[in-house]
């Protein structure tokens, strides 16, 4: 018996198979959930569909999470094919390529709108519009970075996003609580993803990451499906609001210090 077993999981924000959506995805079947999967528009539909048939998916459905007639209809369709919902996970964000590569005091108000909009708003709208059909002890999850605490540099307006989007976690988790509907972030540590390319100077962020993390091991999608798991199972029945960080520990460190300055020093 798996951790999941007879439970519907919708996972929102799948967009090839190095995505956090697709580890997500991959532990959420082995686990023996039921699975439904949103993309975000028909250029990733070739590539989404063929990971879908991967796990047995039978719903896949594309959802532009900017428009709230779509994501009613979404909603509507996830209602028909399982009744009720007991997981869904948002792993959704977008900011302008001028955005992660200019200095952050440049930011466009347009750039900041829209990073707002689809990296945060659509956790709100997503959860308000499947609350209806969601069952007592479902629960709700979303991706964040450590970026949302500290500066990462060229990170700029997804951290601030990031921020927003832990923030809302927490006022979600409070109003839905009484519902007994749980709602939590998975803060990963740098993952070579579709999203992560965009950001100015990842490659060197990603090699720096496992020289100081206390585990010194960069993290995988594996990692992040794991620990995913746990938010969605019943073993983590009364955690909510919370940031989980699956990051080898890095977020724990004040001052970074390389085992060669060590040695040296």
């Amino acid at each position: 018996m798996g951790l999941l077993e007879g439970k519907n999981a919708l996972i929102f924000g799948l967009a090839n198979d190095k995505s956090i959506a697709w580890g997500i995805t991959q532990a959420f079947k082995r686990e023996g959930a039921n699975i439904g999967i949103s993309y975000a528009g028909e250029m990733l539909e070739r590539r989404v569909k063929p990971l879908a048939e991967q796990v047995d998916c039978k719903w896949v459905e594309e959802c532009d999470i900017t428009k709230d007639d779509q994501i009613a209809q979404t909603v509507e369709k996830a209602a028909k094919h399982f009744g009720k919902i007991d997981v869904l996970v948002h792993s959704i964000a977008y900011a302008g390529r001028d955005e992660l590569s200019k200095p952050f005091n440049e930011t466009s108000r347009e750039g900041f709108k829209v990073a707002m909009e689809i990296s945060v708003f659509s956790l709100v709208a997503l959860t308000n519009a499947f609350l209806p059909i969601m069952n007592p002890g479902a629960s709700v999850m979303c991706m964040t970075y450590y970026g949302s605490v500290k500066v990462a540099p060229h990170y700029n307006v997804m951290g601030v996003a990031k921020a927003a989007l832990e923030s809302s976690t927490r006022y979600l988790a409070y109003e839905l609580g009484p519902k007994k509907i749980r709602v939590n972030a998975i803060s990963a540590g740098p993952i070579r993803t579709l999203a992560a390319a965009g950001v100015g100077g990842f490659r060197d962020m990603y090699k720096h990451f496992a020289d100081m993390a206390p585990m010194r091991e960069n993290v995988t999608i594996e990692d992040v499906g794991n620990s995913a798991v746990f938010l969605a199972s019943d073993l983590s029945a009364h955690v909510t609001g919370e940031v989980l960080y699956v990051d080898s520990g890095f977020n724990i460190i004040g001052v970074q210090v390389s085992e060669k300055d060590e040695k040296g020093g």
